[in-house]
């Protein structure tokens, strides 16, 4: 348990130096988790990622109680461990993405513009505003994320999970990625983006069941 934990603290620290180098957040903005057993390790509150190193291991179980190190979690852990207690979810990513944060703050739910929306469950919601690390803005998050993998958090950023961290942070580049075509196939003076239907959004999940590399 002792190796799964350090290895597992490593790949976090690695997801979180990498939403700095990617521009998904800016200096101790957003947070990564992973889930190992009841335990939850996640990044500490306001400490530069690229400062994180072995000793800086930081754990709770499922109620909050921190069981791991003494740096004290990010302010957001209300949000991720509302997430695991609600879904089957390994790991969660949240960052501040500029495109996504842009597309929360001018709609309910992000246009089908992409098939792959069909990688987050269907057509991806907005999570009301309320301010970050509360009860209410978890319960919110939990509600835009039914049946579906990633959600955008009004006037804030993005949340995905998945079985992986790997697979939570690929969620989450997608998601970016998607608000960023929305945002520039609709900034076209006089044209309005062809948007998908949900049949052909659904249709595309299905097919998707089926892609990759066996096993």
């Amino acid at each position: 348990m002792r190796h799964t934990r350090a290895r597992a603290w490593a790949e976090l620290v690695a997801a979180a130096r990498r939403t700095v180098t990617d521009g998904l957040v800016v200096g101790t903005t957003g947070n990564v988790s992973v889930r190992i057993g009841d335990t939850v390790l996640v990044t500490p509150s306001g400490v530069p990622y690229d400062r994180l190193g072995p000793e800086d291991v930081t754990g709770v179980d499922l109620s909050g109680r921190q069981v791991l190190g003494s740096l004290v979690p990010t302010s957001e852990l209300p949000m991720h461990l509302a997430v695991y207690r609600a879904t089957g979810a390994r790991a969660v990513v949240h960052t501040h993405a500029v495109h996504a944060t842009a597309v929360s703050t001018l709609v309910d739910e992000l246009p089908p513009v992409h098939y792959m929306a069909a990688a987050l469950g269907g057509p991806v919601r907005v999570a009301p505003y309320a301010p970050y690390g509360t009860d209410e803005l978890a319960e919110y998050v939990l509600h835009a994320l039914r049946d579906r993998s990633g959600c955008l958090l009004r006037n804030h950023g993005t949340l995905t999970h998945g079985t992986t961290l790997d697979q939570a942070y690929d969620r989450t580049a997608q998601l970016e990625w998607m608000c960023r075509l929305w945002l520039t196939a609709s900034s076209v003076p006089g044209l309005t983006p062809t948007l998908l239907t949900r049949e052909q959004v659904a249709e595309v999940g299905e097919r998707l069941r089926g892609y990759g590399q066996p096993g």
